[in-house]
Formats: C-alpha cells, sequence, structure tokens
C-alpha cells in the first residue's frame, strides 16, 4: 500500500498592492450633515483626479460637484448654519496660511473670505443662533499673533471682535457668541485660564497651568454658567471638569487614572456633554448623558471597530457615524435616531474590502529604566513573524500618539514583507503627564532609548532580523530617523526622514512667527534657545554625519513652515562632503507633509525601492508619474 503524500505549503506573501490604491486619493471621504438635515456634502475627486467638495440631496442620488480647487485638493470643509451655505480651508502649496472660501449652494459662487496674503485664518466659533457671522482668528496686523475678527458671511464684511494682547493662543466663544475664555502662554512654559464676563470686561485669571501641566477650554454651558475645561492639574492624566464661573469650583465630569480624555461629544444646540472617550490600546467611549446611552449600544453593534459620531443635524434626528478597522477602509453610516436604524453610504476605499491586509496588534514593553511603553506591532500576511526585515515607524509630533486602525504606509510596509513597529514613546501624549513629562528634554537621549529598547524586544521576541531593521518617520519621526543613523549607528540599516529637523538651533530659529508665544513651552520641553545651544548641539543629528554607516533617504516639501527646507539641505550637505551615503528628494510645492497623490506616489515609491536594496523586500517598479514636483538631488 502506497503511503499518501503529505503536500508541502511554503508560506508566501499575498501579491504586491499597488501603491496608487494605498497612497492615491480616497473614491469618497468625510462625509458631513448640513445643520438642517437636507443634504450630504462630502470629498471626493474630480475627472483630474483633484479633492473637491461634492454635494447631494439626502435620500436621492442627484451627487453634484462644488467646489474647482485646481491643484491641491481640499481636505478640511464645514457647514456654516445657513442652509445654504459652506466653508473650505486651502492653503498655497503647503504654506499653511489657510484661507476660508465660502461656497453658495444655489449661485455656485466661492468667494474668499479671508483674501489676505501671508495671512493664516484659524476657524474660531460658528454657532446656530448666529447663522450670518463667523469667528475667526487672523494674524492680519501682526505675523506673530491671531486677533479674533467677526465675518459676516452674507456681505464678507471683516471686523476686529477681540485683539490678542500678544501671548492667547486659542480662544472660546459663549452660546452668546462672545469670546469669552482664552488661553494665554506664559513665560514659565505654562499657560494661563483667562475668562470674563462679557466682552468689555478686563480678562480675569482663572487658573494657571505649570510648564508640566496642560489644559485648555472645551466649552461653555448654554447659559454661560460653567467652563468645561480639560486639565491635568491635581491628577496625572487630563480629565475633563466643569468651571462653576460664579465661585470658581471645579467638578469633575469624566477621569482616569492612566489615560487623559480624548474625544468629547457636545450637543449642538443644548450643549450638554454627552459622552467621552478614552483612547487606551483602542477608543473607548464612556456615555455621560443617558439620552444618548441606547444610541450608543445601536451603533456599536453595526459593525466591528472604533466608531465615532461625525456629523449630526441640528434637530438630532439624524447622525453621521464612521466606523474604522485597522484592515480596510472607513465606512460610513447614515444612523436615525428614531428606529435606532443605520444605513451604509459609502467606504472611503472600496479597493482595500478586496485586499489581504494585516492587523495591527497591541504591544506593550519595559525600557530599560521601567517604563511602561506602549505601541503597535503589524506584520506580514501569509508568512511567520519570525526573523523578518522590519521598519520602526516614528510617530510625529512628538505630543502626539500612534493609534489602532488602517494606516497606509504600515499595510505597504507589511505588504512589501516588513514587520512594522510603532511605539508611544516618552513624551507621547495620551497617557497621563507623568509620561508626557518623562519625555522633558530628552530629544535624542531617553526618548531614542525607548525606540531602541522596543528593537531590542522585536529581536528578544524574535520577530525581527537585527541585521536588517530600518527607522522612518515624518517630522519628530524624521528627527529620530536622523538620532538613529547618528547616535546608534550599529542598530540600524537604513534611514528614511520625511521633514525632519536635523539640527535644534536651526529648528527653533526658524519657527513661524505664530509659534513665538509657544517658546517658553519649547525651551522647557526641549532646550532653551537662548541659553544652551550646546546643550541643543549635542542632540542635533547635524553635528554627528561622520558617525552614519547607514544609507538615508530623505524627503521634504520646499514650502515648509514647521520644519524648513534647510534643515535637510544641511544634512544632506554635511553628508556629501563626509562621503557618507544620502539620497534627497525636494517636493517643489508641499509643505510639512505630502498632500498631492502625485507627490505620494513618486516618493513611496523611491522610498520602497530604497528599502528593498537595503533590508531586502518587495518592490513595485515606479513606472511614470504624472504631475509629481518631486526633484531628486
Amino acid at each position: 500500500m502506497q503511503s499518501p503524500t503529505v503536500e508541502q505549503h511554503t508560506p508566501t506573501l499575498p501579491p504586491l498592492i499597488p501603491r496608487y490604491i494605498l497612497f492615491g486619493n480616497p473614491e469618497r471621504t468625510s462625509p458631513r450633515l448640513s445643520p438642517d438635515g437636507k443634504y450630504l456634502a462630502y470629498i471626493a475627486p474630480d475627472q483630474n483626479n483633484v479633492l473637491q467638495v461634492w454635494l447631494r440631496t439626502v435620500g436621492q442620488e442627484d451627487d453634484r460637484q462644488l467646489t474647482a480647487d485646481k491643484k491641491r485638493g481640499i481636505r478640511i470643509f464645514f457647514w456654516t448654519y445657513n442652509p445654504e451655505q459652506l466653508i473650505y480651508l486651502q492653503d498655497s502649496d503647503g504654506d499653511e496660511n489657510f484661507h476660508l472660501y465660502l461656497v453658495d449652494l444655489k449661485s455656485d459662487i466661492v468667494r474668499d473670505l479671508t483674501p489676505f496674503q501671508g495671512v493664516q485664518a484659524q476657524p474660531v466659533a460658528l454657532d446656530h443662533n448666529f447663522p450670518n457671522q463667523l469667528l475667526v482668528g487672523l494674524n492680519l496686523h501682526d505675523r506673530s499673533k491671531h486677533d479674533v475678527y467677526q465675518i459676516n458671511l452674507k456681505t464678507g464684511a471683516v471686523e476686529l471682535d477681540t485683539e490678542n494682547p500678544g501671548n492667547i493662543i486659542a480662544w472660546t466663544a459663549d452660546a452668546q457668541f462672545q469670546v469669552r475664555a482664552a488661553i494665554a502662554t506664559t513665560p514659565d512654559g505654562g499657560s494661563d485660564l483667562l475668562v470674563r464676563e462679557a466682552t468689555d470686561n478686563p480678562w480675569e485669571t482663572i487658573r494657571h497651568w505649570g510648564p508640566n501641566d496642560e489644559g485648555y477650554a472645551v466649552s461653555f454651558s448654554a447659559d454661560g454658567q460653567t467652563l468645561y475645561i480639560m486639565g491635568s492639574h491635581d491628577a496625572n492624566a487630563q480629565r475633563l471638569l466643569a468651571l462653576n464661573l460664579s465661585n470658581h469650583q471645579e467638578s469633575v465630569v469624566a477621569e482616569d487614572a492612566q489615560y487623559d480624555v480624548d474625544d468629547i461629544l457636545i450637543h449642538p444646540v443644548s450643549r450638554v456633554i454627552q459622552a467621552v472617550s478614552f483612547y487606551r490600546d483602542k477608543q473607548e467611549w464612556q456615555v455621560l448623558d443617558q439620552s444618548v446611552a441606547a444610541d450608543f449600544e445601536a451603533i456599536a453593534k453595526v459593525r466591528p471597530g472604533e466608531f465615532g459620531v461625525s456629523s449630526r443635524n441640528l434637530a438630532d434626528t439624524s447622525w453621521l457615524v464612521a466606523y474604522s478597522i485597522d484592515d480596510g477602509p472607513v465606512y460610513y453610516y447614515a444612523y436615525n435616531r428614531e428606529p435606532k436604524s443605520s444605513t451604509l453610504l459609502f467606504s472611503n476605499r472600496p479597493k482595500l474590502e478586496e485586499l489581504a491586509l494585516a492587523s495591527m496588534q497591541p504591544i506593550s514593553y519595559q525600557t530599560r529604566d521601567g517604563l511602561t511603553v506602549h505601541g503597535y506591532l503589524t506584520t506580514p500576511v501569509g508568512i511567520p513573524a519570525h526573523n523578518l526585515p522590519t521598519v520602526l515607524l516614528v510617530h510625529g509630533g512628538p505630543w502626539a500618539r500612534d493609534t489602532w486602525g488602517y494606516d497606509p504606509e504600515v499595510q505597504w510596509l507589511a505588504n512589501r514583507g516588513y514587520a512594522v513597529l510603532q511605539v508611544n514613546f516618552r513624551g507621547s501624549t495620551g497617557y497621563g503627564k507623568n509620561f508626557l513629562n518623562a519625555g522633558n528634554r530628552e530629544w535624542g537621549a531617553k526618548m531614542h532609548d525607548d525606540l531602541i529598547d522596543a528593537v531590542n524586544w522585536l529581536g528578544q521576541k524574535g520577530i525581527a532580523d537585527l541585521n536588517k531593521v530600518a527607522i522612518m518617520g515624518g517630522s519628530y519621526g524624521g528627527y529620530a530617523t536622523l538620532v538613529g543613523l547618528t547616535f546608534t549607528p550599529e542598530v540600524f540599516a537604513a534611514g528614511v526622514d520625511i521633514v525632519g529637523p536635523s539640527n535644534l538651533i536651526t529648528m527653533m530659529q526658524s519657527i513661524p512667527p505664530y509659534w513665538e508665544p509657544l517658546r517658553a513651552m519649547e525651551a522647557h520641553r526641549i532646550g532653551n534657545l537662548e541659553t544652551e545651544q550646546e546643550f541643543l548641539k549635542s542632540r542635533s543629528p547635524l553635528f554627528f554625519v561622520d558617525q552614519i554607516k547607514a544609507p538615508l533617504l530623505i524627503a521634504q516639501g520646499a514650502n515648509d513652515p514647521r520644519v524648513k527646507q534647510a534643515e535637510s539641505d544641511q544634512i544632506v550637505a554635511a553628508m556629501q562632503q563626509a562621503n557618507r551615503p544620502v539620497e534627497y528628494v525636494l517636493y517643489t510645492d508641499e509643505g510639512h507633509g505630502f498632500a498631492r497623490p502625485a507627490n505620494r506616489l513618486h516618493f513611496y515609491a523611491i522610498a520602497e525601492e530604497f528599502l528593498a536594496k537595503y533590508l531586502g523586500g518587495r518592490f513595485e517598479p515606479m513606472g511614470e508619474i504624472q504631475g509629481h514636483s518631486g526633484v531628486v538631488k
């Protein structure tokens, strides 16, 4: 009798996912319900593949394009409380001097509400009781500070509402459309909460947050007697508090011992705080207003993943709910509160639904000095998570954090055969102030040690081939890449730096003028530009290029207002002089990151070929990419 043959299955990666699916424009995204519930607006590409605002009447298939942006694409818009008007934001080639454009649905006329050259508009408030008015911050008379202006949406008239003494970085209006709260930075690196009883009353300092605490105003109650604030004072994590303005007493609305309050759902008319979320490994909601408890129960059952209420009508009968997962698109549903029924509108990237995408697993590890650091590990589909080439993907900020969910960079790397580790190193937000403050003055030091400890953890688990680990990231993540290759050159086989600063001194010298009020905070958290240049120099990769062994790829936007082109130029020049391996691509019409899909496709084509060369993963040949502005230097 013949013995049965055993078929050998060699684990294999799924087919290459084309870059255009991962980094091209979404098919439809960011739906917003008009306040009267009559219209649904959303963002989608036009026939030239430029993102525009589109409109449909709810319950009909009469979709039409509202805007005609020529090049950069629209990514942010919101409804006004006039039934036929919405506003979108746009800057010029990434310079972050955003203008506000008003779109009239009836006439299709688009009007620039803030047509001031070199001025940045920051929306402050809209209110349903004042449908023809918009409060906006403009650095019109002094580029270093945003005063508040009132814009008449009917006539376009712009009038000064509240002057900024110079140190105010945030404004909050009450239900009467009066600017009555503000956050002012202070010389110690902290901030003050200022409140006034009425616009003709003087500002009063209600609370001071020191440089190791954080806080801000959230919203006034409908009667104007309570100000909801976030603050980490008297606790480790940021709590949501109700501040009684008559006696200045604070009461806790929501708190967690370890995690900061994350998202807040506020009723658009009554201004009642209805729910808050805490972002642990994933987002978790806590319902505070029983009138929405059954709704949250109903929408949680619609599909797996995280959800958030992204839009609602003023009558509060209809909500739009977005569901996020780690291995597929975002799904948008219309939720009708009366029957508690949900109807799928669309997903943002339907092509993802057919693909074998990787799952993102929450992880944690101990650092060398005993901190618990959390993060996310994604490994390729179809092959064992063992001895893999690996990319340490470092988030920007650094006062931000990585979260669970679909991430095009992560899926791209996993599909090419790499394990991907994202780490919320010390100094990341969301984990309470002790963890945040552990990052003070630790750029290029303990913050970087946390990343090296993460690599060692991957090695101990047998997940990574420690001879094939690259470090990659944007902004602070780009800086961390440069630190990795200069301060710990033996750890990494390659580095990819996207808009990362190379010299902390020149970075801090060249901040946008409207960041001037944040200098004291930067001095506390990074180092003092005036008195500690040697210290800052010791944390700046530019001065250590002779240590670099591994090849480096740098990408930069020419109009970046945060990390100027000089940050990349100077380290490329230093590396070329020292005969170190560097590749450099400059995008002439981009800023702090790459908004145009042609530029994203060009950059990721270069990056995946670079990583394949030094780590051995797969890559899709570049092919012809129309319309990119990349200059390879």
